[in-house]
């Protein structure tokens, strides 16, 4: 990756990572980017977040392409996880280890506690703090827990230029930079990055797209920390943020199991079949076929969740707990809940399930579908009526 010119003077001088696959449990299968931002004005010259530690050099590389790094006045660390702030050091060690690092409040103790044997020259900066750069002016947003206690926003005036941290990105690695040079996929790229990582604080972004609004900043482009930048729309994103953050629905279902010798598989294709007459969308996730983010983000404007998993040792089959512990951590709202299951000798996992339901406080339709060992026509013909229920309950629910 070359350095980007997104206008004049500012560069994206960050790194693609086209080879990670998993991000803390998040399936990144099409790699990411750790974007960085360098401002060259005409008193100060900014660099804006740096990159994951083992993509220094490049980073270097790119910097050296636009500017001697020596000539960096400042750094602006705007979010201290460890992809953003990994190369801080030896980015110090290199430029000079008394140039001086913004950050906010907490961004000061998350960087002393990550970097506790350097010594690193940090300033903290409140919200709404003015920095004069020349031509050029840079203000502070503070957006605490988006995603973490340290996160703010800076805002260049001028150019109406917003570098947004990990908000409105994508884990998305791609030879095009730019929100124009991308369809509508980009869209789920940033649905799947919402329901993964910001979903648990949805209050919190809606509060944050209303404080933007009130402020009427001018938004003529939106830089995240990770994949494309905003350009020509950048309203569009905001407005994709706003609905997410109220956690809409349309009718749709997803039915997410597993099964150990097909019974409960069996159940699954008669409950799409009966849902998906009533008119709503239905999606069967088997949880060996579909990752765990995969599944939160088509889950995220579902109006219900429908788990099925047959029983075993007594308890809900391993792979399903695995997806119920990642979900509960991000806090899904507003689902309806079912469950069903086929079990052999005592049948606790459809119970088990209730009982996650009402941890997540989901509203459950009933208490669920139990069947003894293999389906047989009749116990086929419930699971296909119990579809419909789930379809028309979606369908009631608005």
């Amino acid at each position: 990756m070359r350095p980007l010119k997104i206008a004049e003077g500012i560069y994206d001088v960050g790194v693609k990572d086209w080879n990670i696959r998993d991000f803390h449990g998040y399936s990144t299968y099409m790699g990411t980017t750790y974007n960085s931002f360098l401002i060259v004005d005409d008193d100060k010259v900014v660099l804006i977040d740096t990159v994951k530690e083992p993509f220094t050099h490049q980073f270097m590389e790119n910097i050296r392409k636009v500017i001697d790094p020596k000539k960096i006045d400042l750094i602006i660390s705007n979010h201290a996880e460890m992809d953003h702030s990994g190369a801080l050091p030896r980015v110090l060690h290199l430029i000079g280890e008394e140039t001086p690092v913004y950050c906010s409040k907490m961004g000061e103790k998350a960087l002393s506690a990550h970097f506790n044997d350097k010594k690193i020259n940090l300033h903290v900066v409140k919200p709404g703090t003015e920095m004069k750069l020349g031509k050029r002016t840079l203000s502070f947003i503070e957006t605490r827990m988006l995603h973490w206690p340290d996160s703010m926003f800076t805002y260049l005036k001028e150019d109406g230029i917003l570098f947004s941290s990990d908000a409105f990105g994508q884990h998305y690695a791609s030879h095009e930079n730019f929100d124009d040079e991308m369809g509508e996929g980009l869209f789920e790229h940033a649905k799947k990055y919402f329901a993964n990582i910001l979903l648990p604080f949805a209050p919190r972004v809606e509060k944050l797209l209303e404080s933007i609004e009130s402020m009427g900043l001018p938004l003529n482009m939106i830089c995240p920390d990770h994949g494309i930048l905003w350009r020509k729309n950048p309203e569009m994103i905001l407005e994709r943020y706003a609905s997410w953050a109220r956690q809409e629905t349309k009718e749709k279902v997803i039915i997410v199991y597993d099964t150990m010798w097909n019974s409960t598989e069996k159940m699954a294709r008669k409950i799409v079949d009966g849902a998906r007459s009533t008119g709503v969308e239905v999606i069967p996730m088997s949880v060996r076929n579909w990752h765990r983010s995969d599944i939160m983000t088509e889950l995220m404007d579902s109006r219900a969740l429908v788990l099925g998993s047959p029983t075993l040792n007594n308890g809900i089959f391993p792979t399903l707990c695995d997806v119920l512990a990642y979900m509960k951590g991000l806090k899904p709202q507003g689902k309806l809940g079912a469950a069903f299951g086929s079990y052999g000798w005592s049948g606790e996992a459809v119970k088990l399930l209730n009982k996650e339901f009402d941890t997540m406080g989901f509203e459950r339709i009933d208490d669920g579908l139990r069947t003894l060992y293999v389906p047989d026509s009749e116990a086929l013909q419930a699971c296909y009526d119990y579809g419909v229920r789930i379809g028309e309950a979606v369908k009631a629910k608005s």
